[in-house]
């Protein structure tokens, strides 16, 4: 049965591809009007949970109701109600901005009556209206995002669905990005969105940490970073990779991760791991510019998760 005022929920999702399961009995509830975060790396299995949600795929077990609707068996009802917006959403290079949008308001049969009006709003609402009339071909990879969006919102769904909307494109376009997301909310649209960039994870209501086809974790970032066993800290060096290396081989901590310029490692004693940094570092000849605890962010949270399943989570 599906969860009571929930917009998305799934028991049991399961789908196998041969010997691979990319999607292992994967439960989950997510509320109307919220933003909700499915974070993984590459090959976590978040692509083809979003085609199961949206009914491109069948499941190999397990259920899904999105809208008040079951995904397989209302497939249709489920399609009025949703938008979905690939990593490749099919935008035509060749056609202006306007005409793209007018040609996804014919599949998605707007009435004509009502539809320059809510055009023009999404244009407002992307600032794309400066642009309504160049090729969707010569747009930036942030315009063709937002241009994608906007197509995505045309029949103005109660639900959204965005696998990795940002990817590949430049942090202002990612935070312009965002921002029309938050607007969208007012709107009660719920969003399910999926990222490998776990900084925008934290901009969202809940958030689900995926990997190899199962859910870690889901909560607010602030309960899922509460997951974390142990202290954060943060080593500044010279050479970081080759310091990381020598910290994962001599000190007893949780995780060692190399993040950027920067080592972050995990322990349960703070005030050791510092001493034990120390002295590995200057046994191997390294200088440790800054030595600091700090709050953990999700991707350490991340990290920290997979280290403790026995993974090769650095870097």
């Amino acid at each position: 049965m599906s969860a009571i005022g929930a917009a998305i929920s799934a028991d049991g999702l399961t789908r196998r591809f041969g010997d691979l399961v990319a999607v292992d009995d994967l439960t989950l509830s997510v509320k109307e009007g919220e933003i909700f975060g499915l974070v993984g790396p590459d090959g976590a299995g978040k692509t083809t949970t979003m085609r199961l949600l949206t009914g491109i795929l069948e499941p190999s077990a397990g259920d899904g109701w999105v809208a008040g609707h079951h995904v397989w068996r209302e497939a249709e009802a489920v399609k009025e109600d949703i938008a979905y917006m690939s990593q490749r959403f099919g935008l035509y290079p060749d056609l202006t901005v306007m005409e793209n949008i007018d040609f996804y308001a014919d599949i998605y049969g707007v009435p004509r009556r009502g539809r320059q009006e809510r055009v023009e709003e999404l244009l407002a609402f992307s600032n794309l209206t400066p642009f309504k009339k160049r090729h969707a071909g010569k747009l930036s990879g942030g315009m063709k995002q937002k241009l994608g969006l906007a197509c995505a919102l045309v029949h103005t769904p109660k639900v959204l669905f965005l696998d990795e909307p940002t990817n590949g494109v430049d942090p202002v376009s990612r935070r312009d990005f965002w921002r029309i997301l938050y607007q969208l909310l007012r709107e009660k649209v719920t969003i399910f969105v999926s990222t490998a960039y776990l900084d925008e994870a934290e901009r969202c209501a809940r958030v689900a940490l995926m990997d190899k086809g199962r859910i870690l974790a889901v909560g607010t970032p602030a309960e899922v970073k509460g997951l974390m066993r142990g202290t954060l800290i943060e080593v500044r060096t010279l050479d970081a990779r080759k310091a990381a290396a020598v910290l994962r081989e001599k000190i007893d901590a949780q995780s060692v991760g190399l993040f950027g310029d920067r080592i972050h490692v995990v322990a349960l004693d703070a005030e050791r791991a510092i001493a034990e940094v120390e002295t590995a570092l200057k046994q191997a000849g390294f200088e440790a510019l800054s030595l600091r605890t700090i709050e953990p962010s999700l991707e350490d949270v991340f990290v920290s998760v997979l280290s403790e399943k026995g993974e090769d989570a650095h870097g």
